[in-house]
């Protein structure tokens, strides 16, 4: 008498079928199952909704609206503060550099047309007076930007705008 499990396994080798199609062909035909016939119980449960969460990983967070992106702080004029202090390096036209002794003095002047006399080191509202050479003035600004990798940048503010074409 023959071995039914080695039969099967016999075609599966020599025939190259899948036990489960095998079985399937020698098991007999149910009929389908009706709504009358299927009981409440066998219903499936609906799966469980799955929690999401965020993983930035270097990427930018969808959250940050990107139309306020950097926006500058203190843009209010009424919360600065007086004089030099209260002026933002991007608001600066540099008016004239002077050289005293070893060192360039720079003039500057604000939004609100008033002058200033600025030294290496000084302090604005969003960064500091770098250094001061004989065409331009460098300033450390800070960046104010939630996404940006670099805390500080330099900005050249020269005293004369080049010319363009010559």
């Amino acid at each position: 008498m023959v071995n039914p499990m080695r039969f099967r396994a016999f075609l599966v080798l020599a025939i190259g079928v899948t036990t489960a199609s095998v079985a399937a062909a020698q098991a007999p035909a149910a009929p389908p199952p009706s709504a009358a016939t299927t009981p409440a119980a066998q219903v499936p449960a609906a799966p469980a909704p799955e929690v999401y969460s965020y993983n930035p990983e270097g990427r930018r967070d969808p959250f940050v609206s990107l139309l306020l992106r950097g926006a500058e702080l203190n843009t209010n004029r009424e919360n600065r503060p007086d004089g030099r202090e209260g002026v933002m390096i991007g608001e600066v036209t540099v008016r004239g550099i002077v050289k005293n002794r070893a060192t360039y003095v720079a003039m500057v002047q604000g939004p609100d047309n008033k002058t200033y006399i600025i030294h290496p080191g000084d302090k604005l509202l969003d960064g500091a007076v770098k250094t001061i050479t004989g065409d331009a003035v460098i300033f450390a600004q800070d960046v104010n930007d939630p996404l940006s990798l670099v805390k500080q940048r330099e900005v050249r503010k020269t005293l004369r705008v080049p010319e363009e074409g010559k």
